[in-house]
């Protein structure tokens, strides 16, 4: 039941500074109908705003490395809307979350790239509710700036003496890399395997590998300091991402903001505008 209000209360938080104006809204609202104590519609408003919780504290997200840079501004619209609260964030590789999640490891929220990884989480029955597809993402190849070695194609990263990073086979980057190559026939065997689709991207920003395949987002947040290349492959192999809020979290009002807050119009704004596709 107690769940049930939460959820209700949450459904209508808006991103940033939007939330704070519905808020105030509603507050005035309350304020004038209050002025007419018989009126029943004035004793439901008072009912509803007392069984809404209150979103304080701290909420710790669990997030895929390649939400780094988007939810770490929504991470801060969050905080300005809520005053007082603090979102701590664990980026990663989804598999890697998602075991340490089963393991025990304390978190409120898991946003996952893939519902495979999530589905480790869901399956261990740690997941509060059925997880939500919030964006996708599409790979790229990402190569150094002005793109010395002339790459045009996902089959050019089979060159002899080309230099390539790949996510791991178990990293939602990386499974989505293997299908694209399984897809078109393709054989290739990269100098390294990365944990996240992050560390795969520092290797070709570092120039210790030529190229690498990562997502379209992850080009984007790192400006000149790569290359991007397309590749009609990469349409077969888009990867989906949950979201949901984790059973065992320690604060499970904060939560459901968060996750409001990435659903909302002001959320999709700032993931579309880092290069994610709708859901």
């Amino acid at each position: 039941m107690i769940r049930t209000e939460r959820r209700r209360g949450m459904v209508a938080a808006v991103g940033g500074a939007a939330v704070l104006l519905a808020l105030t809204a509603c507050s005035s609202s309350d304020k004038g109908s209050d002025a007419s104590s018989s009126s029943p519609s004035a004793s439901s408003s008072a009912s509803a705003s007392a069984t809404t919780p209150k979103v304080t504290g701290s909420v710790t997200v669990f997030a895929a490395a390649s939400l780094k840079e988007s939810f770490t501004t929504l991470g801060k619209q969050f905080e300005t809307a809520y005053p007082g609260t603090k979102v701590t964030f664990n980026f990663g590789g989804s598999d890697v979350l998602a075991a340490s999640i089963t393991s025990g490891a304390p978190a409120d929220v898991f946003a996952a790239a893939s519902t495979k990884t999530m589905k480790i989480v869901t399956d261990a029955k740690d997941a509060a509710g059925t997880p939500a597809t919030f964006v996708r993402n599409q790979l790229e190849i990402a190569t150094l700036p002005g793109n010395p070695d002339k790459i045009a194609s996902l089959k050019d990263l089979t060159k002899s003496g080309l230099k390539v990073a790949l996510c791991a086979k178990t990293v939602p980057c990386g499974a989505a890399a293997q299908t694209a190559l399984t897809d078109s026939g393709l054989k290739l065997t990269p100098v390294s395997y990365e944990q996240d689709v992050k560390a795969a991207l520092t290797k070709v920003e570092l120039k210790e590998v030529d190229a690498a395949v990562v997502y379209k987002t992850d080009v984007k947040a790192a400006g000149g300091k790569v290359q991007g290349v397309d590749f009609p492959e990469s349409a077969k192999a888009i990867n989906t991402y949950p979201i949901v809020e984790l059973k065992n979290a320690p604060n499970g009002t904060a939560a459901q903001a968060f996750i409001a807050l990435v659903r909302s119009a002001e959320g999709q704004k700032v993931l579309t505008g880092a290069g994610f596709l709708n859901p």
